[in-house]
């Protein structure tokens, strides 16, 4: 891709983000509603005959208007097995969300990754998108978005800015109050090299122990068609973890 082509992209996304900035700005002013999230922390520790350690922390807030949404995500794990690192990564996600009908909304997502194991520096992923509720109901709900994107990222000593689709979904079943059940997925090939995509899918369980402390299992699976050189395709994580709702 052209010098010429990836100012294009970024000049036409960040327009783009700028849109709904303003758009949700004009909504903070109105009587704007309380935060609600969670953060949650997992250890892993073996002693004996190998000493491993693996520790994550993870965060997610949500601030809901009548036809709009804000979504934050964070999350990093570190890991060290006899003192060697096994495991060191960083990663956050935004998305805005604005209804248009009761089941279609529209929005901007935007992704940052670092992973020192996969060699990944970092990759910021920058996303418009149209989402669409498929189920949504009390107990029950299933959207899929879809969208054009921008990938600006550096993968071992290369650094790389090509433009993306990104395809997404995610179903949530709550089994109660206190008790749910998730799953995610979604993936990212580049639009002129199809063979270059990334995915990432989770799928987990949570269960309320008081109003406000949860356990949840989780597991993560994330897959690169083409990796950092002297890498594997595929990292996949197991968590088990102690969460606080507020």
């Amino acid at each position: 891709m052209t010098s010429f082509a990836l100012k294009t992209e970024a000049l036409t996304l960040g327009a783009a983000l700028g849109l709904v900035a303003q758009g949700r700005a004009q909504s903070v002013l109105t009587n704007p509603p309380p935060w609600t999230g969670s953060v949650a922390a997992g250890l892993t520790a073996t002693r004996g005959n190998s000493e491993t350690t693996v520790a994550t922390v993870t965060a997610d807030a949500k601030r809901k208007w009548a036809d709009e949404e804000l979504l934050l995500e964070g999350d990093g794990t570190y890991g060290d097995n006899s003192g060697t690192k096994s495991a060191e990564s960083i990663h956050g996600c935004a998305q805005f969300n604005r209804s248009f009908t009761e089941r279609f909304y529209y929005g901007l997502n935007v992704d940052a990754l670092s992973d020192a194991i996969a060699d990944i520096n970092y990759r910021l992923t920058i996303s418009p998108l149209v989402g669409y509720y498929v189920i949504k109901a009390t107990n029950d709900t299933l959207k899929v978005e879809a969208g054009p994107g921008f990938v600006l990222q550096k993968l071992g000593a290369t650094t790389t800015g090509y433009a993306t689709l990104r395809l997404a979904e995610h179903y949530e079943h709550k089994f109660s109050d206190k008790a749910k059940l998730w799953q995610s997925f979604e993936i990212l090939p580049q639009v002129n090299k199809f063979k270059n995509y990334y995915w990432d899918a989770e799928i987990g369980v949570e269960t309320g122990l008081t109003q406000s402390i949860s356990l949840r299992t989780y597991l993560q699976d994330t897959y690169y068609a083409i990796p950092a050189s002297g890498r594997l395709k595929n990292d996949m994580k197991l968590v088990a973890a102690v969460a606080y709702k507020f």
